[in-house]
């Protein structure tokens, strides 16, 4: 458990907030504080810590041998957003990685998720990816989720405690009770570089965003390492509100596509030139575009709910949760088995300056 003399620190410093779902409060930290990452929730019985940050290799030829001491597991880094599945109480409900409990995640967990696998193991948490084109909070998604969303488990954690199961222990788990996860390609030594520069060049044919290496060992290192494509990806979407992010989340995906083409002998086409360029361009082209058109900048998501009353409740979360973004509800209806849910996220400082500068305005740079 968390010292009750840093909760009150965290307090004073305001990195604890009170919230509540369908019934029951618990307490996040809002910010990493101390050894007590960002996402940790506090609830009456127990503590789910928050997921810990791993770090990022540039090179694999060298951060290999810096990182690891001993054989490592190699498996696929999916492209959605981070989730912490846990029971309280006899129901099961999932924390994003800034700790708040998500109704829409929690309305789907049933479509993919074995119950059994809580009702058998209460005090365990299940860490998975959701991903898919009908996530509410990243534009990205895998190109083999065609449609809604898959839930891929890829670590399972103990309440109360920041420790990860042992990783045979987790596939055994996973395989008991037919848990959804991410692909495992098996454990490598530091010998086997050639074979993983060939698998990462595979991920990267295949659309795939990297791989996750988790130490064989009882520290548990971990590192993770992305594919040329996902650093180009990432650009081609968030170039449509580049005001949203910082400058160096764009240099440091420059400077990773470019290590990773040089470290894996790929070709510097001048295909490879044209796509980095439509990358940055489409996107602004395509704010411009709706700035004259509509007078906002916005990008529309659509989810699936299994209930009508966790959609309400979603989307007013979501309206509190950014001061940059606006959303706006357009849609809320049955079809077929699901309520779908419809709404734009309007991003304000895009908005903000396009209608400035094209309505004449200027800027001092």
């Amino acid at each position: 458990m968390i010292p009750q003399e840093l909760l009150k620190e965290a307090l004073r410093r305001n990195r604890l907030k009170s919230e509540a779902f369908e019934g029951f409060e618990y307490i996040r930290f809002t910010d990493d504080f101390k050894e007590v990452p960002r996402g940790t929730a506090i609830f009456k019985d127990f503590v789910v810590w928050g997921y810990p940050h791993i770090g990022r290799i540039f090179q694999l030829s060298t951060g290999i041998k810096e990182q690891f001491s001993a054989p490592f597991w190699v498996e696929e880094k999916v492209d959605g957003y981070n989730v912490r599945i846990f029971q309280q109480e006899g129901k099961v409900y999932a924390l994003t990685r800034g700790g708040y409990v998500c109704p829409f995640t929690t309305d789907r967990i049933e479509d993919f998720i074995n119950l059994k696998f809580f009702e058998d193991n209460p005090d365990l948490v299940l860490c998975a990816e959701v991903a898919g084109p009908e996530n509410p909070y990243v534009e990205e998604s895998p190109p083999h989720v065609k449609e809604d969303i898959r839930f891929f488990v890829f670590d399972i954690m103990e309440k109360n405690g920041q420790r990860f199961l042992p990783y045979r222990e987790k596939l055994k788990l996973i395989e008991k009770y037919a848990l959804p996860s991410v692909e495992s390609f098996g454990l490598y030594r530091k010998e086997n570089l050639d074979e993983l520069k060939a698998l990462l060049r595979r991920l990267n044919e295949e659309k795939k965003e990297g791989v996750v290496l988790k130490e064989d060992s009882e520290r548990d290192k971990r590192v993770k390492y992305i594919t040329s494509y996902a650093n180009l990806n990432d650009i081609r979407i968030t170039s449509l509100n580049m005001l949203g992010l910082p400058a160096d989340y764009y240099t440091n995906r420059l400077l990773r596509l470019a290590l990773f083409i040089e470290e894996e002998g790929l070709e510097k086409k001048k295909e490879l030139y044209e796509e980095l360029g439509r990358a940055f361009l489409e996107g602004l082209f395509d704010a411009c575009r709706l700035s004259r058109e509509e007078g906002k900048v916005y990008r529309v998501f659509r989810c699936r709910f299994k209930r009508r009353e966790r959609a309400l409740m979603f989307i007013e979360q979501l309206k509190h949760a950014s001061v940059h973004i606006q959303v706006i509800e357009r849609r809320l209806e049955r079809v077929g088995e699901y309520w779908l849910l419809e709404f734009e996220k309007v991003f304000l400082n895009m908005t903000g300056l396009l209608g400035h500068v094209l309505s004449g305005g200027s800027i001092i740079d």
